[in-house]
């Protein structure tokens, strides 16, 4: 099937994003001469999509709108495995400070966003992150997004074995337009008129790119930290004597849905088989193009890959992938996966060096009263230039390759500036992840980042009440359905419904291999921890011996109210 052709079942007329990315598929739409006109200050509806594919969503501050819109732009990075070295964090730091809020947003897929950003600005930010060999094509949109990767210094080799091939996954997957260099470096518009530009088909994604957006991520087991099953595409390394010799594919996960349409869910990634290390980019290519020639080009809600492994079944996505990568798969291998978490405070690497862990609230790096954590790994990086910062897809930022004699005089440094490395934070706070949702996502139904911090702490509060004082449960909040941070993998999620009220979700695992279940479709505010209590207190009673919240949930709740996730 070739890169344009769509499912024999596709009846129903095409997007509007699909007839837009055929009338222009080198992706420049007319940004370049919205960029070039001061008057101008924001892009148009058309354009808006086109600046997905290069990392850019247009938004405005929801705090303000009755006051009128006015028009800011969220930018995201695209970076392999989350690695930044010291000079590109002073970059990305002096970014924010000049353009956007003055903070920078560690996301859950291992990446910085800006935020903020107006469009008098959008173009020095862009090529200050040129200059640094960073760049933010294709950091959204209906491609490849951001290739995750393991970020802790691993107790063998495999981790640096494992980060390279997540580079040359992400380099492999890249869309091949030239417009993002000629808009954002050159800056010059395109000649859409050119048969060049106007034929234009890139030889990966054809002519239409990808229905929707493709996920990547690659794990180290025993730890889960990316969430490999919430992916499209998964890799689980299998390593013997500290060498990786190959991976399990995961094909298929997602957490995308709608409220009140129940076509739409949340899935787990299937594992087709093992394939050997030196097959890892021609199988990644294979399952991307899989979405690019099944997936649903008539309703974007039913766009994902998941929606394809689900209705057409796993034997059929496992002979596609072997067909177009030319590899047999071969029998999954075993492995054990124990928890989705970071792991704070000093570690030592394997080559005897030092890395740190920091908690970041709600992944939001910024100072605040005594805790200037911008401040304070601005001064790392600029007294400690060999450090390398990588990001969690917890939100959090580990500090690696430090060096003995250094540890002491950077652990002063944090403190200095009200940054601990130990003891960070409260267990529900360390293990909890939101997205930004409000003031600045379109999509935002409710409060996330800016309201869980706080509920953590009444629910802290409560489990200290009901004799689960230090009991670490994994809480997600998101503003609405979508689940950037994942809530429907959470043994307790929050989905925003309206303002002040959340869908309640429970009953996911430590070690992220099982979705949760809704328990009620609407909670008020008011309502939450009322609903929490009687719930938390059978927990606190009934729990065998090193029991979780979510795996009580799992055996007593749910053999109480059986059914399927939602």
């Amino acid at each position: 099937m070739s890169a344009t052709a769509t499912s024999p079942a596709e009846t129903k007329p095409l997007t509007k994003n699909e007839l837009l990315k055929i009338a222009i598929p080198t992706l420049a739409g007319t940004i370049a001469a919205t960029l070039a006109d001061p008057a101008a200050d924001s892009f148009s509806g058309d354009d808006e999509q086109f600046l997905k594919f290069h990392g850019i969503y247009q938004q405005d501050d929801r705090d303000v709108r009755k006051q009128g819109k006015v028009h800011i732009m969220m930018i995201r990075g695209r970076i392999p495995g989350g690695v930044l070295n010291a000079r590109q964090w002073i970059a990305f730091d002096d970014l924010s400070s000049k353009y956007g809020n003055n903070t920078l947003r560690v996301t859950t897929r291992q990446s910085i966003q800006w935020h903020g950003v107006a469009k008098s600005g959008l173009g020095a930010l862009m090529k200050g992150i040129h200059e640094v060999m960073l760049d933010t094509l294709a950091a959204c949109g209906d491609v490849s997004r951001n290739v995750m990767s393991a970020p802790t210094p691993s107790g063998t080799p495999a981790r640096e074995q494992v980060y390279e091939d997540a580079r040359r996954v992400s380099e492999a997957l890249l869309p091949k337009t030239k417009a993002y260099h000629s808009i954002w470096i050159d800056g010059v518009q395109l000649n859409l008129d050119s048969p060049e530009n106007k034929e234009f088909v890139d030889p990966l994604y054809g002519r239409q790119y990808l229905p929707r957006k493709f996920k990547a991520a690659f794990i180290i087991p025993p730890v889960n930290d990316m969430d490999v099953f919430a992916n499209c595409l998964g890799f689980v390394a299998i390593v013997e004597n500290g060498q990786v010799v190959g991976y399990n594919l995961l094909v298929g996960g997602g957490m995308g849905r709608s409220h009140g349409n129940a076509a739409t869910y949340p899935r787990l990634a299937t594992e087709l088989g093992f394939l050997p290390k030196d097959s890892v980019v021609d199988v990644a290519r294979a399952v991307l193009t899989i979405h690019r020639d099944f997936g649903d080009r008539t309703d974007r809600k039913h766009a994902r890959l998941k929606y394809v492994v689900q209705e057409r079944g796993a034997d059929f996505i496992r002979a596609e992938v072997e067909k177009r990568a030319g590899v047999k798969l071969e029998s999954p291998r075993r492995y054990t996966l124990t928890t989705t978490n970071d792991t704070y405070g000093w570690q030592r690497a394997l080559d005897g060096s030092w890395f740190v862990t920091l908690y970041v609230s709600m992944g939001r790096i910024k100072d605040a009263g005594e805790h200037r954590m911008k401040t304070a790994l601005r001064r790392v990086a600029e007294q400690f230039p060999g450090v390398e910062f990588r990001l969690s897809a917890n939100q959090n930022v580990l500090l690696a390759n430090v060096a003995d004699g250094d540890r002491a005089a950077l652990t002063a440094l944090l403190a200095e500036h009200g940054v601990r490395t130990e003891r960070q934070a409260g267990v529900l706070h360390s293990a909890a992840i939101a997205c930004p949702a409000l003031p600045t996502c379109g999509l935002s139904l409710a409060e996330s980042e800016r309201y869980l911090p706080d509920l953590l702490t009444r629910i802290e509060g409560l489990c200290t009440e009901v004799g689960l004082a230090g009991q670490e449960i994994v809480i997600r909040m998101t503003g609405c359905p979508n689940g950037c941070a994942r809530p429907y993998m959470a043994e307790i999620g929050f989905v925003g419904k309206a303002p002040g009220r959340y869908q309640l979700w429970l009953g996911g695992n430590e070690n992220g291999t099982r979705l949760n279940r809704i328990w009620k479709d609407m909670v008020k505010d008011a309502d939450i921890l009322p609903e929490l209590r009687p719930l938390l207190t059978r927990y606190a009673a009934e729990r065998t011996p090193a029991e979780r919240f979510g795996d009580w949930v799992a055996r007593v709740l749910w053999t109480e109210q059986p059914g399927t996730p939602v």
